[in-house]
């Protein structure tokens, strides 16, 4: 797994448990679960075409000057 043993795993742990404290550790894996899960979700569905109508109101021309 990317080179990576069980005592480099340890030691990677062990510094992110130092940097955010055990209360935090929930927060930022449910965060990084949640980033994950929006970028595959961004990833398997298609680009959406914007096809709503036009608002006439907008479009319509300025009175012209008599």
């Amino acid at each position: 797994m990317f080179g990576l043993g069980m005592p480099e795993l340890i030691v990677i742990m062990v510094i992110i448990l130092l940097i955010f404290g055990a209360g935090k550790l929930p927060e930022v894996g449910g965060a990084i679960g949640k980033a994950i899960k929006s970028f595959k979700k961004s990833v398997k569905e298609p680009d959406e075409i914007d096809i709503t109508p036009k608002d006439d109101k907008k479009e319509e021309k300025p009175p012209e000057k008599t």
